[in-house]
């Protein structure tokens, strides 16, 4: 009885043990642009105490897998190839060794697809393609391989801006927290669409559009984790916009600019995230390379401007919040980097930690 006993201990303990330190670390895939050095995603861990990166693996090469998602089990990963062709590529991933396996590509429903989420599920992928304009519903099989679109929506009109708003140009697909709507950004039409999803069928249908002011091109989105609102961050205007979210359907509020309000140069706005205690938003500005850190107010959602910082680096993409809501990582695509910023919990302000990863054109952060 008392070995045991002793046995029962010792396992617990080394049970514990493997767990502090998977816990010690943060686990992320980086989506890529191939234009230079990059082979595709890559795989790194980070030490949540000091900070030390390391680039365990990478796919071989795929062409511009600029946005990924990932399965519930962590042992399937979803890229766009943001190409002409535009496809979806699935690969298998084995987190304790780091290894990546081809499984199949397929057609996302259009040119350039430049987004991906999977559905709450996990059983559908749906893709937003930019130069094709549509949107692409996809089956993920029993076996995590990408099936072909079942359903392609291609959006029509044009906006204001003739070098950028020349047709529609869909730029992100997000799924409401309850599964049942699908809203778009479409940036060349000034227009969020609002889908109902069957998530039995995988089918979409238009339910509601909302018309951006004219000019602005919505790009990334965003549902508060714990309020009935969601975000827009606007790319060719530098401002958000803030909706009322209830009963599936959105109502616009209010738009604060991303921006100083003596701003006079070029920018660019790309993402745009919440902490996870939902007290404030954080948007990045390429080209004046800040990340713009705004207060939430927890009754009415509105926000409030409180801090630009510096990126360290050139054109800040894509950018992600630890799931502690310790630090910030943010993807500079043009400087081949991706910078460590630590956040303070109770004022959301940044401070940039001095660490960084070094990959080739990162566009895209996915914490495991």
């Amino acid at each position: 009885m008392k070995k045991a006993l002793n046995l029962i201990v010792l396992t617990l303990l080394i049970m514990g043990q493997s767990f502090a330190q998977k816990s010690n670390t943060y686990k992320i895939l980086v989506g890529t642009y191939t234009q230079k050095t990059s082979e595709g995603v890559y795989y790194v861990t980070i030490d949540k105490n000091s900070l030390k990166s390391t680039i365990v693996s990478h796919s071989d090469k795929i062409d511009n897998p600029s946005f990924l998602d990932v399965s519930k089990d962590k042992k399937h990963i979803y890229a766009v190839c943001e190409t002409d062709g535009g496809s979806v590529q699935a690969l298998k991933f084995n987190q304790a060794t780091g290894e990546f396996k081809h499984s199949n590509i397929v057609n996302s429903g259009g040119a350039h697809p430049c987004h991906i989420a999977l559905d709450k599920t996990g059983k559908w992928i749906f893709t937003g393609n930019y130069t094709g304009g549509s949107l692409g519903v996809l089956p993920v099989m029993p076996n995590g391989t990408v099936g072909e679109p079942i359903q392609t929506i291609q959006h029509t009109g044009k906006g204001p801006n003739k070098d950028r708003q020349e047709k529609p140009h869909v730029h992100s697909v997000n799924i409401s927290p309850d599964n049942k709507n699908l809203f778009v950004a479409d940036l060349g039409i000034d227009e969020v669409v609002n889908y109902a999803f069957d998530a039995k069928m995988g089918r979409l249908k238009e339910v509601q559009r909302i018309k951006l002011t004219a000019g602005s091109g919505p790009r990334h989105f965003a549902f508060h984790p714990s309020l009935p609102y969601a975000y827009v961050i606007q790319e060719l205007t530098g401002k958000v916009t803030l909706f009322s979210y209830k009963n599936g359907l959105l109502k616009t509020v209010e738009e604060v600019s991303t921006l100083p309000t003596d701003f006079t140069g070029n920018n660019s706005c790309a993402d745009i995230h919440i902490s996870p205690d939902g007290k404030f938003l954080y948007g990045s500005n390429r080209f004046y390379d800040t990340i713009v850190t705004f207060s939430v107010d927890p009754k009415t959602g509105k926000l409030s401007q409180l801090s630009q910082t510096p990126v360290g680096g050139k054109v800040p993409r894509n950018f992600g919040i630890s799931p502690d809501g310790k630090y910030v990582f943010v993807a500079n695509q043009n400087t081949d980097n991706i910078v460590i910023f630590e956040r303070n919990a109770a004022t959301g302000l940044l401070k940039n930690t001095g660490k960084e990863i070094n990959i080739s054109m990162p566009v895209c952060i996915k914490f495991l």
